[in-house]
């Protein structure tokens, strides 16, 4: 059996709210004076616990979040949802208060999708609307891949199909570049630096691609972000340690080595792909030959958004999900 603890969150002013050392961030959940409270509650999934923020009833909605960040991510999004929806936006394993396990295997894609396929059931649902960025929506797509059932509709933000980011990995000199990062974070000395000068480069990671800085990351959010970064770093640099998506070097031929077949890639369910142009990490040259993996997608460029398109544009994101979600809307 799947056990469920419940830790819930004080009430202030018809508002739930958690202070930084119980949530890992100090504001509540935004939206108007109707907005469902939020809770915070943890599940024992996958022989992990995972943390995770809920708010509202209705058909179950998971939001996932990416590197260098949590839950709070979609606190947005948490407070729109929430009204008609069960919303739920956890922390990924080796996040902030979720369990961080040791070792580079427990961060392979089949245990986090393990992670997700557990967290639906003990939330006592047989399937999820499913809202991810980044690392989180790399769980997204492989989730969908692999159990469709679960997921009637797929909603992703600049994250890539790992089929088309395997290719422009190998192939694509630019891409190639923009992607280099990655294996200074593969780097046994990763958690130092980004450790240094008060996390420095994390916050600097939070730029557009034409170096603009983020105007959304307030003091509020910055001391939010320095406890959960504080708590560790390893299970989050882990991901990139795991995963064979790579860019290639003179001595590791990274994504050159794989070969993949995109019948095996296939996501059947209605996809909609939210992507902010200015990400300087992620080209959009990924999202090409996408709809021959994804047959029922729809693709939503956004000129003035970069990879923090949730932060960014939370009114717009709210707004493209809603029609998204209407019965009929593919």
């Amino acid at each position: 059996m799947i056990a469920m603890a419940i830790v819930a969150a004080a009430a202030v002013g018809g508002v739930f709210a958690q202070p930084s050392t119980s949530s890992g961030g100090p504001e509540p959940v935004e939206g108007q004076s109707n907005t469902p409270p939020l809770s915070h509650e943890y599940a024992e999934v996958n022989g992990q616990r995972l943390h995770y923020a809920k708010a509202g009833r209705g058909p179950l909605m998971i939001f996932l979040h990416g590197f260098p960040e949590f839950w709070y991510e979609w606190k947005n999004q948490l407070a729109e949802f929430s009204r008609d929806h069960t919303a739920v936006a956890p922390d990924l394993r080796g996040y902030n208060l979720s369990s961080h396990p040791e070792g580079v295997a427990a961060y392979h894609a089949r245990e986090i999708v393990g992670d997700l396929v557990q967290l639906i059931g003990v939330l006592g649902y047989d399937k999820a609307f499913l809202v991810a960025h980044d690392w989180g929506g790399a769980a997204g797509w492989q989730l969908a891949i692999a159990q469709p059932q679960l997921v009637p509709k797929l909603i992703i933000l600049n994250s890539p199909h790992p089929f088309t980011f395997a290719r422009e990995l190998a192939h694509s000199a630019e891409q190639q570049r923009a992607s280099a990062y990655m294996n200074r974070l593969r780097a046994a000395d990763a958690e130092e630096q980004l450790t240094k000068d008060d996390f420095a480069r994390l916050f600097a990671s939070f730029a557009a691609k034409d170096g603009a800085g983020a105007h959304w990351l307030d003091g509020a959010r910055r001391d939010a972000y320095r406890s959960v970064w504080a708590r560790g770093l390893t299970g989050a640099l882990n991901y990139y340690r795991a995963t064979p998506l790579y860019p290639p070097t003179a001595d590791d031929p990274g994504a050159r080595a794989l070969k993949l077949d995109p019948a095996k890639f296939m996501v059947r369910v209605p996809t909609l792909v939210l992507w902010g142009m200015r990400d300087r990490a992620l080209l959009p040259s990924v999202l090409d030959g996408l709809e021959e993996l994804v047959p029922r997608i729809s693709v939503e460029r956004l000129p003035n958004a970069s990879h923090w398109i949730a932060h960014e544009e939370p009114a717009l994101v709210a707004s493209r999900i809603r029609t998204f979600l209407e019965p009929g809307a593919a």
